[in-house]
């Protein structure tokens, strides 16, 4: 019988001993990382953090972040993985949002300086009081605030004691399988992230239904260069490691040099990447020079693959089949592949299939299940489905029915013998680069520059980034007009930067609906008309 809860899971592999994490020359066993876990738990619990407890946790890949995850779902904390790239706007909405008690953050990445950060902004989360610093001695010392008043620590401090046997067991057998285990923000139609609430059980089930579909094992090695604060990095990687009992080949973040040279050096076998990552490994003069025959399967998520670039990843990685795959937040992970013996045609022209005992349905507009061929919106149901939007109450019933099916917003047909097709995106959302991104935030974010009267963007192909933001902006009639470069720095220092649009139109005027919207249609066929 498989583990419930992620402590259950852990406890599992911790028992069979073998190499769970390949950090750089360093190896860390199931036993090792179990021990690193429990001592974060009791550093939580210490602090007095306890079961529902809500924690930001922000950070590269790297084992630290991988035990704060594991220490605090040990314990039942409620874990909000956050992403290197937000800013201010957005980690004051997810840390406020989600009620944060505390953030346990690297203290620096190449490009910034966190520890510095949270100690100017933490006036903006007054919920949060705990700070922890990991990456280097005390980093951010003895005070991360000032006025604010939170307490501040490294991470060697919240792990330098081993935690009391007896409250931490005490701790875990508390956790269920219901019980929330990360609140995981997606942006939505409003603009306004949304918390994807995955559970114990939502993403041991994604996770295990993906290895088993695959045919996972413990002498797997999966490359570990999604962002864990995704389910690309957190459930279809780390976890399915933990439930086959394989390993994972950390890189802090993604680069297509070090993601080959990881792979040589370590014996990756399993690879998911989104097309971009392919498009940029294969388009490396020196692609050739690393060894590559290790891998055995590779998955490409994020969008469909063009048969052209399948076709190049399948020479580039020749030992290995090539599946599709599709998930989404709400799913806790994946819920849909390519069956093993699907043959290239197939790979390319669908999602795949539903994996595990996941269910599919196609509905239409008035919720009429459609018959195979009819395109219409995809339901899916199953253990993978997320427990609803963090206090949202309004927003999770507009998208998890009552009879447990989930409408995902994705326009597909289902073929007769259960492949999807998908055929459009019923939301406006598009992939830029692997990242969902929905047009009407960095809209909102326009709309507040000095010289902006309104801005629409629609998401366009791309061929090294799938899709990327272009954008329509009508400026104010008393302003000189923006320019593309003023309008790029703008953004970048309001959103994540992949969120940043990458081609700007100064326009007279948008088309708008009878009724004052935006007409999006209209603004794709004036880009088509444009090319």
């Amino acid at each position: 019988m498989r583990a419930m809860t992620v402590g259950a899971a852990l406890d599992d592999a911790v028992a069979r001993d073998t190499v769970f994490l390949h950090d750089g020359d360093d190896t860390i066993t199931f036993r090792e990382f179990g021990e690193l876990a429990d001592r974060v738990a009791g550093g939580l619990l210490a602090r007095g953090i306890r079961r529902g407890d809500r924690i930001g946790l922000l950070g590269l890949n790297t084992p630290q972040w991988l035990a704060a995850f594991f220490g605090a779902a040990r314990i039942g904390a409620v874990i909000v993985p956050l992403n290197v790239r937000y800013r201010e706007r957005e980690l004051s909405h997810m840390l406020g949002q989600s009620g944060a008690r505390m953030v346990i953050s690297v203290d620096a990445t190449p490009d910034f300086d966190f520890a510095a950060f949270f100690k100017e902004f933490q006036a903006q989360v007054p919920g949060v009081s705990d700070y922890v610093f990991f990456g280097g001695g005390d980093a951010g010392g003895g005070d991360a605030g000032g006025g604010g008043g939170g307490q501040a620590g490294s991470f060697d401090a919240l792990t330098a004691t081993p935690a009391d046997p007896t409250a931490l067991a005490a701790a875990s057998r508390a956790v269920g399988p219901a019980d929330p285990l990360v609140i995981l923000y997606t942006s939505g139609t409003t603009g306004r992230p949304k918390g994807a609430t995955i559970t114990h059980r939502s993403i041991l089930a994604s996770a295990s239904a993906q290895a088993d579909h695959l045919g996972m094992n413990d002498g797997d090695v999966l490359l570990g260069h999604l962002p864990f604060n995704h389910v690309g990095g957190i459930t279809c990687t780390v976890m399915a490691a933990l439930v086959c009992g394989g390993s994972v080949a950390l890189l802090p973040a993604f680069s297509p040099d070090a993601a080959l040279r990881a792979i040589e050096r370590h014996k990756v076998t399993f690879l998911g990447a989104v097309p971009t990552m392919y498009v940029l490994m294969l388009g490396r003069k020196d692609f050739a020079d690393h060894d590559v025959s290790s891998v055995r399967m590779c998955t490409a998520g994020g969008s469909n693959v063009e048969p052209a670039l399948a076709d190049a990843i399948r020479r580039g990685f020749p030992g290995a089949p090539l599946y599709g795959l599709y998930g989404l937040s709400e799913c806790s992970g994946a819920c849909v592949l390519s069956r093993t013996d699907d043959d290239p045609e197939t790979v390319s022209r669908t999602l795949g299939v539903m994996i595990g005992d996941f269910e599919a349905r196609v509905v239409g507009p008035d919720g009429t299940v459609l018959p195979p061929g009819e395109t219409g919106e995809l339901q899916v149901r199953g253990d993978c489905v997320v427990a609803g939007y963090w206090e949202l109450p309004a927003e999770t019933a507009e998208v998890f029915l009552p009879d447990g099916w989930l409408a995902t917003g994705d326009m597909v047909t289902m073929e007769k013998d259960g492949h999807l097709v998908l055929r459009g995106r019923k939301k406006e959302m598009y992939i830029q680069g692997g990242f969902n991104v929905y047009p009407v935030e960095i809209e909102n974010v326009l709309a507040t520059h000095p010289k902006v009267a309104m801005a629409a963007g629609i998401g366009v192909p791309d061929e090294v980034l799938g899709e990327v933001g272009r954008f329509y902006v009508v400026p104010r009639p008393e302003a000189e007009p923006p320019t593309a470069e003023e309008l790029t720095a703008y953004c970048r220092d309001r959103l994540a930067d992949y969120k940043v649009p990458r081609q700007f139109v100064i326009t007279v005027e948008v088309p708008l609906t009878p009724v004052g919207k935006i007409h999006k249609a209209l603004l794709k066929e004036r880009y088509e008309s444009d090319r």
